[in-house]
């Protein structure tokens, strides 16, 4: 397709490279690489970006410029200007389903490392301490609520059922999902969260679910219930958290998204000893997630360049803000 100029802002190995060049041939590509600056002429004139920097903001969303499509290699695109894209025109595809793997294997660790007494464990191996914590759960029997139950929500209830494990998903539209007992819509939030013994959320950051979970909902849940926000830090009013820790109102979290990140060093959730802190890397540039994003890149190219965009997976609707 003569005439379309394509920008790749992340890091790829030489076989992705060659593996997208052959899927667009007589299109210009540039290759970004670690560390080295790419010339603003590039951002001018790339019809479509792989990646994202704050040049695109900067250079490529102004008026004048070419740029017409821009895949994102998160899932998350809480933090991009989606108003200004749609304002342009611009497509925008993220990673959701990517990471599904990644980042339900890190929910399920968290859950195991409260539950089975790990994440206290460790802690005391710094000290030297033989101790056991009073109690310990077995996830087992036990019911987990997903909240924002896409792609990575489907994996998790995947896992979770080889626990023998209830499953309730929690959807905006609620539906159907084969891979759990029962769906509820997102109005029946509460009623979920009363019948977990594990609460995994794992939802976007939009307008609707910015602080979703506050102290009347940690109020709803189990006291021996535990909370995994591997979605969005800002669906969570984190001092409601910290207070339900304290309190005892629920039995301990696994966090790998927050608020205000990096975390500050002072903050007392690192003191919290029913806590498992990871530093937002459960959907990390991993070997396998990176050759699975490659992969949607490339089919949604050639998609775009025959003109076939309907077909193409992931693009974002700027009302939903997903």
């Amino acid at each position: 397709m003569n005439g379309v100029k394509m920008l790749c802002l992340s890091g790829l190995t030489e076989e992705q490279q060659a593996a997208i060049r052959l899927a667009a041939p007589g299109v210009e590509i540039v290759f970004g690489q670690p560390g080295a600056e790419t010339d603003d002429v590039q951002y001018k004139e790339a019809e479509i970006i792989f990646g994202w920097d704050a040049k695109v903001k900067d250079i490529a969303l102004q008026e004048g410029t070419k740029l017409r499509w821009v895949q994102s290699w998160s899932s998350g695109i809480d933090k991009m200007p989606l108003q200004q894209l749609a304002a342009r025109g611009i497509m925008l595809a993220d990673a959701s389903g990517v990471h599904a793997r990644s980042v339900s294997e890190t929910a399920l660790a968290m859950m195991l490392g409260l539950s089975r007494g790990i994440a206290a464990a460790v802690r005391n191996q710094q000290g030297s301490v033989w101790e056991s914590p009073h109690t310990l759960a077995e996830m087992n029997g036990g019911t987990v609520a997903i909240v924002g139950a896409g792609e990575i929500g489907r994996e998790v209830a995947r896992l979770a059922r080889a626990f023998d494990m209830r499953v309730i998903a929690v959807r905006r539209s609620g539906g159907t999902m084969p891979e759990a007992d029962v769906v509820y819509d997102t109005g029946r939030l509460d009623d979920a969260l009363r019948e977990a013994d594990y609460v995994v959320n794992i939802l976007p950051l939009t307008e609707e679910t910015a602080h979703l979970f506050h102290a009347e909902r940690f109020a709803v849940m189990k006291r021996s219930a535990y909370f995994i926000n591997v979605g969005r830090g800002g669906t969570v009013r984190t001092e409601d958290l910290v207070e339900a820790l304290q309190q005892g109102i629920i039995a301990g979290a696994g966090l790998d998204v927050f608020e205000q990140e990096p975390l500050p060093a002072d903050h007392p959730l690192w003191s919290l000893p029913n806590v498992i802190l990871t530093p937002h890397n459960s959907g990390g540039h991993t070997v396998r997630n990176a050759e699975r994003l490659v992969k949607l890149f490339i089919s949604n190219l050639q998609h775009y360049l025959a003109g076939e965009t309907g077909s193409m997976r992931n693009i974002v609707d700027y009302s939903k803000q997903y």
